[in-house]
C-alpha cells in the first residue's frame, strides 16, 4: 500500500516537472522564443548601428567638406550655380 502511494506520488511529481518543463513560462518552447526575440533585436541593433556610423559620416561630410554640401545641394534642391544652364532630358514613353 505505501510502495503504491508513494509511486503515485513520485509520478505525480514527475508529470508535474513534466508539464513546467514543456509548458509555460520558463518551458523549452519559451525559452526557444525568447532567444529567437533576442536575435531578431540583435540584427535590428547592428542595423541601426550601421545607418548611425553612415548619418555620422555624412554629417561630418557636410561640416567639413564644401562640396559635399554642394552636391546635396543639386541633388536635393536641384540648385545650379551662376551661369550654368541647366538641361532636363526626358526620355519618350516606350509603347
Amino acid at each position: 500500500m505505501i510502495d503504491k502511494l508513494f509511486s503515485l506520488v513520485l509520478l505525480a511529481v514527475l508529470v508535474a516537472l513534466q508539464h513546467s518543463l514543456w509548458v509555460g513560462e520558463g518551458s523549452l518552447a519559451h525559452v526557444h522564443s525568447l532567444k529567437a526575440e533576442i536575435d531578431r533585436q540583435q540584427q535590428r541593433v547592428a542595423e541601426h548601428r550601421a545607418r548611425n556610423n553612415r548619418l555620422e559620416r555624412e554629417i561630418y561630410s557636410l561640416k567639413n567638406d564644401p562640396s559635399a554640401i554642394e552636391q546635396r545641394a543639386r541633388e536635393e534642391l536641384g540648385m545650379i550655380k551662376r551661369g550654368e544652364t541647366f538641361y532636363l532630358f526626358v526620355d519618350e514613353p516606350q509603347d
